[in-house]
């Protein structure tokens, strides 16, 4: 290496590590403006998948517009090791605004996962462990008790399970998807995999007991994520389809259906710090690099976390970690505003997102409607749904 490429890569790393010290650690971290009126491009068909000739094609433009779009469609829970998880809850609420008790309604609970007890409601492990794709990748199968490995049917993952650097698993609903087809809920997905909905709705929380405890296995080129633990939400379109395809249009990812980082570790340099990041255009148009927070939450490597993230009904969304995290069947507003409450001003980090002006057309947009697993007074056919996709899944596939 030339002396000038020394010079050029040295001062690189300095502005690297200026960066990273520039930036603080926080308890909490707010996102304000979220959503925005945009399309995405859905995958239409996916030909040959298993050989070096796949090729996919795309739709016609699909419209999202309103508060929180496009996280307010149904999405799929991501996690990258190392890690250990402890607890997971899904939940909806009518109406939530953050900081407002008066006006906001409380938290049902739609699914559970707690390892200890081995209790599991209305959620499904699923692991890239199937058939491997020159062009997709791996296909989902059930996850194993060990996250991992393929399995058969669904099981639960086991208590204190840790997967280590690059192994990752994804939590989905039990509601079982329709065949795969463009005119179909779930889209066009690969076909052999266990197929199943992510988790919807404008309004909704996701919560998480975990651990991300330092790698023990030694660093080398055969990891693309050594020591990078991550939390992570997804277009549910995208697993099932291909979620690192070498084909862009074997995924709506690049055209910009969703993705929001909620804990995430994103390089070696600053291995211990959590940053929170939405992949959509609004407001940016590296898909990539996002809208991530000027700021971090700390990854503690020895003891457990607890925290989450909350899409509120006026376009906040705020990531948070305390130990006073509830995982109850349901929550009020009165306490989880208190949770948001406690951090003083100088714990907290916000952004802004920027108002997109567009227009969808009338005939093709998503709007806020009404979540597929939304509980409350009245929504017994959210259980009578459950069982009869439950049974279709069993006599379709």
């Amino acid at each position: 290496m030339q002396l000038q490429d020394l010079v050029l890569a040295a001062a690189g790393l300095f502005q690297l590590s200026a960066a990273a010290n520039n930036v603080q650690a926080f308890q909490k971290v707010e996102f304000s403006n979220v959503g925005f009126t945009g399309s995405y491009t859905p995958v239409s068909s996916i030909k040959n998948p298993n050989s070096d000739e796949c090729s996919c094609s795309v739709g016609s433009k699909e419209w999202f517009s309103g508060t929180n779009a496009p996280i307010s469609e149904a999405v799929s829970v991501h996690f990258r090791g190392p890690l250990i998880l402890n607890q997971f809850a899904f939940y909806n609420s009518s109406s939530f605004t953050v900081g407002d008790n008066d006006t906001s309604s409380s938290w049902n609970r739609v699914a559970y996962f707690n390892a200890s007890s081995q209790t599991g409601e209305n959620v499904t492990f699923l692991t890239k462990a199937g058939t491997e794709s020159p062009v997709l990748g791996k296909a989902l199968t059930f996850a194993a008790s060990d996250g991992v490995s393929s399995s058969e049917s669904a099981a639960m993952l086991a208590e204190d399970t840790l997967i280590k650097s690059d192994d990752e698993y994804v939590i989905f609903s039990n509601v079982s998807c329709p065949k795969s087809s463009t005119k179909k809920s779930c889209g066009v997905y690969r076909s052999g995999i266990p197929a199943f909905h992510g988790f919807e709705g404008v309004t909704k929380m996701f919560l998480f007991d975990f651990e991300m405890p330092t790698e023990t296995q030694t660093n080398s080129s055969s990891f693309n994520y050594y020591d990078l633990p991550a939390i992570w939400l997804l277009n549910d379109q995208i697993p099932r389809t291909s979620q690192y395809p070498t084909n862009a249009n074997c995924s709506c990812w690049a055209s910009g259906c969703g993705e929001f980082d909620i804990f995430e570790v994103m390089n070696g340099t600053e291995k211990n710090h959590l940053y929170s990041t939405f992949h959509t255009f609004q407001g940016i148009e590296d898909l990539g690099t996002g809208i991530q927070a000027n700021g971090y939450i700390a990854r503690d490597t020895s003891n457990s976390m607890k925290g989450g993230v909350v899409f509120d009904s006026d376009g906040n969304t705020v990531v948070f970690m305390s130990n006073s995290t509830s995982f109850d069947q349901t929550i009020s507003p009165d306490t989880l505003n208190g949770i948001l409450a406690a951090y003083a001003q100088d714990e907290t980090v916000s952004t802004k997102l920027a108002t997109i002006s567009a227009t969808a057309p009338s005939t093709t947009s998503k709007s806020n409607a009404h979540a597929l697993f939304e509980m409350g007074p009245g929504k017994l056919w959210f259980y009578a749904f459950t069982f009869l996709t439950s049974v279709a899944h069993t006599v379709l596939f």
